[in-house]
């Protein structure tokens, strides 16, 4: 204890000057740090949606969509497996409803070529059961009703996909530290701290982004109540309020084949460029080659944005979307098409916008918290040890400095549960010292030097400190795998608190009483 070795004092002098450095930051503004130069720290703390204020959505896939989809995928299935290489399996009446497919067959003899092809379409589910199930009765009425399982299946694939395009959407806003998480099983949770308004987050949510090419039926005459040919659908006109066009039901190219999208200028209008992956330039490619002169329906989620004339190929792979967009609706649909499509619509369910004033008062009450706890362990440690309840003070606040700094350095999301966690620590960093402290004095009361006292009672004690913290680290590392939003906010604070005390204790207290003692080589300690 004479001496504290020199490696032991490079370490902790560079573990406080990355305490205090990278804490700095926090108490200047934004406009501050963007003046300082690119090689000093400029990470702050980002502040939750309680404490920032911002949005609050709870959003629902929408079971029904998802689940007619996956009916007309089954629909198409069962079309392409009755006709194969030219053995066709006559039928009628190829239909779906909200619980599965139907046709009849038109000659009964082919009942058994049926079920064998039929049965094709059938997958082996990890449970050991088929996802579909097949019945054809004596008249010919073929009917496939997908499992209870595989329905759920598909939806909560469904809302995995959903979460990441959400997730996508969100980023390309610019939002910084987004909560977006599931909830039950068909719902998702999307917090935006510092978004005050967002209808412009619910516009880019609320929109499936499903987008198309078709030609255009140039059969159909008529206004908008006339007959549709088979094979073609009607669909509105996004641009002109009123006007709609009749498109074919073949789908030429898939926003799917997307590779990137940009708002751009053409001819001083704001318009989306795209371009596709290689799959997709040779299908935009093919359609364009063969329908020269053609009207080429740009559809998004079944509303038509234009339907130019096709002048000549298009080999390049890229093209342009012009609908009477503004700037930011062109940026906000180049922003949708980066980010995909998503699987089914997204229904709000539930909307709350916090308030900064909420978020200030959070803000402050935890604020004086802390410095209340502070205060109160400062003045119990220095009326319990003295002098040595000053060097634990010191150890205390190089271990909020510490916290701070680490929680900077991840780019944490601070919340009003994780304001606790910090008190918590507070409280808990000085354990260790009274632990030291204690059997310090047991030391001398046995009548050891104040040096081998010292030197025994940061030994002694230095097993405990580590049962004690590892017991606590153990539950805050349970919270933080089981638990979600709030809950780990809560861990993350506590478990850092966990490992900052205990190296301001064993290793900063430590050094700080080397140093005292042996500039003053006390004769007597009086603790």
């Amino acid at each position: 204890m004479n001496s504290f070795p020199t490696w032991k004092i490079v370490v902790v002098a560079l573990v406080c000057a990355f305490g205090v450095i990278y804490t700095l930051p926090n108490f200047a503004s934004k406009a501050t740090l963007e003046k300082m130069p690119d090689w000093l720290p400029t990470q702050q703390v980002n502040l939750g949606l309680d404490l920032q204020g911002g949005s609050h959505l709870l959003l629902q896939v929408d079971a029904t969509a998802v689940t007619t989809k996956m009916m007309e995928s089954l629909v198409d299935a069962t079309r392409d497996s009755l006709r194969q290489d030219g053995d066709n399996i006559g039928y009628r009446d190829l239909k779906h409803s909200s619980t599965g497919v139907s046709f009849t067959l038109r000659d009964l003899a082919d009942i058994d070529k049926a079920r064998d092809r039929i049965s094709s379409l059938s997958n082996i589910m990890p449970n050991g059961q088929r996802d579909t199930v097949i019945d054809i009765d004596d008249a010919g009425k073929v009917t496939i009703t997908p499992s209870e399982q595989a329905i759920t299946a598909r939806l909560s694939a469904a809302v995995d996909q959903s979460i990441e395009i959400v997730r996508r959407r969100v980023d390309e806003t610019g939002v910084n530290e987004p909560a977006i998480q599931r909830q039950g099983t068909d719902r998702i949770l999307v917090q935006l701290p510092g978004v005050g308004d967002p209808d412009r987050i619910k516009r880019l949510l609320g929109e499936t982004a499903q987008l198309t090419f078709h030609l255009v039926d140039l059969s159909a005459t008529g206004g908008a109540n006339s007959r549709v040919p088979p094979g073609s659908k009607r669909l509105p006109s996004l641009e002109e309020e009123g006007r709609s066009y009749v498109v074919k039901n073949r789908v030429m190219v898939s926003g799917e084949n997307l590779e990137d999208a940009q708002a751009t200028f053409q001819q001083g209008q704001p318009v989306v460029s795209i371009r596709f992956d290689g799959l997709g330039a040779k299908q935009f490619g093919r359609a364009t080659t063969d329908n020269v002169g053609k009207p080429f329906a740009i559809v998004l989620d079944d509303k038509v944005v234009s339907a130019p004339r096709i002048n000549e190929p298009i080999l390049g792979g890229s093209a342009v979307i012009s609908g009477g967009f503004n700037v930011e609706g062109a940026q906000d649909l180049a922003l949708l098409l980066r980010a995909g499509a998503l699987p089914a619509p997204l229904n709000i369910l539930e909307e709350r916008s916090v308030g900064p004033d909420l978020g200030a008062d959070s803000i402050a009450a935890g604020k004086i918290a802390g410095v209340i706890g502070v205060l109160a362990v400062a003045i119990f440690m220095i009326a319990s040890y003295g002098f040595f309840g000053i060097i634990a003070d010191v150890a205390l606040a190089m271990n909020i400095l510490l916290i701070m700094a680490v929680l900077s350095v991840l780019g944490a999301t601070l919340t009003l549960p994780g304001i606790a966690g910090i008190v918590l620590t507070i409280g808990m960093a000085v354990d260790a010292n009274v632990l030291i402290f204690e059997r310090i004095r047991e030391e001398i009361r046995v009548g050891k030097s104040p040096f081998n006292s010292v030197q025994s009672g940061f030994a002694r004690a230095f097993t405990t400190i580590i049962d004690a913290n590892v017991t606590t680290g153990i539950a805050a590392l349970i919270l933080f795998i089981m638990g979600s939003g709030p809950v780990k906010g809560f861990a993350v604070t506590l478990l850092i608190g966990i490992i900052s005390s205990m190296f301001t204790a064993i290793m900063l207290s430590r050094m700080l009483i080397s140093f005292w003692m042996q500039r003053k080589r006390p004769k007597v300690i009086d603790l």
